[in-house]
């Protein structure tokens, strides 16, 4: 018999598994996860104290390397999830890159170019907003590239990630998925509140027609690039407190596997008066 939810952890039953497919049309962008929002604010606390003393151990040891990448169509919440996650972050130890349309000098190179340029060094925990994977989701959607181009970008990615992990990069992916309901209500906060209007333009009603063509580029992203050493997490993003508590329990668990741990002092140093 499977395990209840509320008896497995946010990891295993967020994980794409690798070769799976999936259908965002037919997925709860609202699924609580089993999980309980009135006690849901206690626990995020414990995970979010649990990450700052990982991150400092991080630091400290200087062994590790993690990424996490974020991605979601238009107001899935990334901009608020790394203002949750990286708010338990020292932020020397914390990196955070957007990705944005690429430069005519980012142009000129290859489209890894720029991602690799941003990896976070031993000792830190990067933190990406969108990434190397607009490369097979804007790209295919807009017709920025020939099919045969694009596709050939998921094998391309899986080996480059595959070199990372071999390296001693943790990556850890997920994807905030939210209905296009969702999306419309968190445009319209948007525009009715003075202080957020700035983040919204007209360009964001444009891309809502091609809400579709980006739901399949979605589906395949996660078929094709869920591998067993840098899976994706599929995150259902209604609620910001689900997604919150998924996406801070499963980045401390993470880390949590790799054990870091202080270095040990100097030779002399305990019991030392420092005149």
């Amino acid at each position: 018999m499977a395990k209840k939810e509320t008896e497995r952890s946010l990891r295993e039953l967020t994980r794409v598994k690798p070769g799976e497919k999936v259908n965002l049309a037919k997925f709860d962008c609202g699924d609580p996860l089993g999980r309980d929002k009135d006690g849901a604010e206690k626990v995020l606390a414990d995970n979010l104290a649990r990450l700052a003393d990982l991150q400092c151990r991080i630091y400290a040891e200087a062994k590790h390397a993690v990424l996490i990448v974020l991605q979601g169509i238009d107001a899935a919440g990334k901009d608020g999830t790394i203002k949750v996650i990286a708010g338990a972050f020292n932020p020397q130890g914390t990196p955070v890159t957007s990705f944005k349309e690429p430069t005519p000098i980012e142009l000129a190179h290859d489209y890894l170019w720029r991602v690799h340029a941003a990896m976070p060094g031993k000792g830190q925990i990067g933190i990406f907003n969108r990434s190397h994977y607009e490369q097979v989701l804007i790209v295919r959607v807009h017709n920025l590239e020939p099919e045969e181009q694009w596709r050939r970008h998921y094998g391309e990615i899986r080996d480059w990630e595959l070199m990372l992990t071999q390296e001693g990069v943790t990556i850890l992916k997920f994807f905030l998925a939210i209905d296009k309901d969702t999306q419309r209500q968190r445009f319209q906060d948007r525009v009715d509140d003075p202080i957020k209007r700035w983040k919204f333009s007209m360009a964001d009603q444009v891309e809502r027609k091609f809400w579709d063509a980006y739901t399949l580029a979605f589906n395949e992203m996660l078929a094709e690039t869920s591998t067993d050493y840098a899976p994706w997490q599929l995150i259902p993003a209604n609620h910001n407190w689900v997604r919150n508590l998924a996406v801070s329990e499963i980045v401390a668990d993470a880390i949590d596997e790799l054990n870091p741990q202080y270095p040990e002092p100097d030779t002399g140093i305990e019991g030392f008066k420092v005149v």
